[in-house]
This record gives C-alpha cells, structure tokens and sequence, in this order.
C-alpha cells in the first residue's frame, strides 16, 4: 500500500514540474516585460495557433493537480493516523 504512496506522490510531483513548465511556455495577455525588449505579441514557442490547446491543457492539469493533491491529503492523513494508534491488548476482565 505503500508503494502505491510513493508512485503517486512522484506522479504529483512530475505534474508539478509539467504545470510549471506549460504556464511558463504561455503568451502572456499583457506583453509585460518581453515588450520592452522588442518581443513581438505573436512570438511563442509553439507558434500561435497552439494557445488555445495550451489553455486547455493548462486548465485539466491544474483540476487534476488539485484532484490528486486532495486524495494525497487525504491518503497521508489515514497513514499517519494508522501508525500513531495505540494498539490494545485483551486485558483479563475481557478475557473472562
């Protein structure tokens, strides 16, 4: 149950890494400091019929970062509460 943790939280963390990189690789709505270099509103990496796809993209990666940061949450609260419980023994009142 453990590894299946572990795979997960190293899944969330390559999801991290994918989010950053597709919301740094967006055109910006305001040119903001790429204008003041001479950038052009129509340079982007992947040309500019690709920013409504990156939008999309952009917005299932973020609702499915949030959907398996919720779960994660929750997952780490169960296995950290199943391993702080006392265990009880039978005592011999019970046991009569």
């Amino acid at each position: 149950m453990t590894a299946l943790f572990y795979i997960s939280l190293f899944l969330f963390l390559f999801m991290c890494a994918i989010l950053c990189f597709s919301i740094l690789i967006q055109e910006a709505k305001s040119l903001g400091l790429g204008a003041s270099f001479g950038g052009d509103s129509s340079d982007s990496l992947f040309g500019t019929s690709t920013a409504d796809v990156l939008k999309k993209f952009t917005a299932y990666l973020s609702g499915a970062f949030l959907v398996l940061c919720l779960v994660l949450s929750l997952w780490s609260g169960a296995l950290g509460r199943r391993e702080t419980m006392p265990q009880t023994s039978p005592t011999a009142e019970a046991v009569k």
